[in-house]
C-alpha cells in the first residue's frame, strides 16, 4: 500500500474498524477500492498539510510505532508534528479527570516527571485536567506524546495550543484524523484506543464512574496492556471509577517506582535481581547478539503473537537487556 492510499483511507469518515489491522496487512480488496476513490484528494490533503508543518506516516512505514502494529484496529495512517523517535522509547499513559482536584493534578505532574526522568515517554490526550498536567510534568524532565481526537490544525481545547507547541519540540502530537477534522465527541473514545495502544501501561488518576479514562483502561485490557490506578479520597466520589479498577485487580500506584517495577524495570526491589531474572527469558535467548529484529521476524522465530510479544520486549528493554535501534527493530544489548 502506498502512502497516498493509506492517507486516502484516513480520509474515509466511517472506515470499518473491525479487524482493520489484518485487513491492511493482507491487502483487503475492499480497502484498496476505497483508497483508489480518494487517492487524488489524499495527495492534495497531504500537500496542504506539509505546508502547515504537518507530516503523515503510513501503517507499513518502518517508522510507524511498533506498539500499534499489535492492536486489532490500528489506523492506516498517523498525522503528526514532532520527532518520530519519540515512538522508540518505552511509553506509559497517564489519564484521568478533566475536572481534576489539586491533588490529582499534582500527582499527575509528579508521576509524569519521574517517569520521564527514567527515559519513559508519557502518553496522554492533551485534555484539561490530568492529561495536561501529565504532559507538563513529562516536559519538565523528558518527552511526551499527545494523541488528539481532531486534526492537528484544530487543537482542542484551544487553550492548549501553546502546550502542543512545547510538546513537538522533542516529542510528538499525533492524530489518526486528517487536518481540518473538528473535535467531534465520538472521536475521543476512538482516540483512547491509540493512547493505550502506544503504551505499555495505562495509569488512571481520579476517574469517576462515568469517566472517559475508563474507556482507555478497557482498551488497555483488550490490547494486553497493564492497567494501574492511583487511589484517592473515598468521600468526594471523584475516584469511584479508579477504585473500581483497583477492586478488579489494577495495581495500586503511589509513585513512579510502582509503575516501573510492575513493567519489569528497577523499582524499590533494586536492579540486580531483576537483571538476573530477565537474562533467562527464552525470547532473549532467541535473539543473536549484534542482530536487529523487527516484530514480524521475532513473532515468526518465537511463535509468540504480536499482542504478547511487544510487552515482553518492553519488559526486557526496561531491564536494559534489549534496546531499540530504530525502524521498529530490537537488538540484544551489548
Amino acid at each position: 500500500m502506498t502512502l497516498d492510499e493509506a492517507v486516502a483511507l484516513s480520509l474515509v469518515p466511517e472506515l470499518p474498524r473491525v479487524g482493520l489491522t489484518d485487513r491492511l496487512r493482507f491487502h483487503d480488496p475492499t480497502l484498496l477500492e476505497l483508497a483508489a476513490r480518494t487517492r487524488e484528494e489524499a495527495r492534495a490533503v497531504r500537500t496542504r498539510a506539509a505546508a502547515d508543518a504537518i507530516a503523515v506516516i503510513a501503517w507499513n512505514d518502518r517508522r510507524f510505532p511498533a506498539a500499534l502494529l499489535t492492536i486489532s484496529d490500528m489506523p492506516p495512517a498517523l498525522w503528526y508534528r514532532g520527532t518520530l523517535d519519540a515512538f522508540d522509547a518505552p511509553a506509559v499513559a497517564i489519564v484521568g479527570s478533566r475536572a481534576a482536584s489539586a491533588v490529582a493534578l499534582e500527582t499527575a505532574f509528579q508521576l509524569a516527571a519521574d517517569l520521564a526522568a527514567r527515559g519513559v515517554v508519557v502518553v496522554s490526550g492533551l485534555a484539561r485536567g490530568v492529561d495536561s498536567a501529565a504532559h507538563r510534568g513529562a516536559l519538565n524532565a523528558g518527552r511526551t506524546i499527545a494523541v488528539l481526537g481532531s486534526g492537528l490544525d484544530r487543537i482542542y481545547p484551544r487553550e492548549h495550543a501553546a502546550l502542543a507547541r512545547e510538546i513537538v519540540r522533542d516529542g510528538l502530537v499525533v492524530s489518526e484524523y486528517p487536518p481540518g477534522t473538528p473535535p467531534l465527541a465520538f472521536h475521543f473514545p476512538m482516540r483512547n484506543r491509540l493512547i493505550s495502544g502506544l503504551s505499555r501501561a495505562v495509569v488512571v488518576i481520579e476517574a469517576s464512574e462515568q469517566s472517559g479514562s475508563l474507556i482507555t483502561a478497557a482498551c488497555a485490557l483488550e490490547q494486553g496492556r497493564e492497567v494501574m490506578a492511583v487511589p484517592g479520597n473515598v468521600l468526594s466520589g471523584r475516584n469511584r471509577g479508579a477504585h473500581a479498577l483497583i477492586r478488579d485487580g489494577a495495581k495500586i500506584v503511589e509513585s513512579a517506582d510502582d509503575i516501573v517495577e510492575e513493567l519489569g524495570g528497577p523499582g524499590r526491589e533494586g536492579t540486580a535481581r531483576r537483571q538476573n531474572d530477565g537474562s533467562h527469558d527464552p525470547l532473549l535467548k532467541l535473539m543473536r547478539a549484534g542482530e536487529a529484529y523487527d516484530l514480524d521476524r521475532l513473532a515468526e522465530t518465537s511463535g509468540i503473537a504480536g499482542v504478547r510479544l511487544l510487552p515482553r520486549l518492553l519488559e526486557l528493554e526496561l531491564l536494559g537487556l534489549v534496546e531499540r535501534v530504530g525502524d521498529g527493530r530490537f537488538m540484544r544489548s551489548a
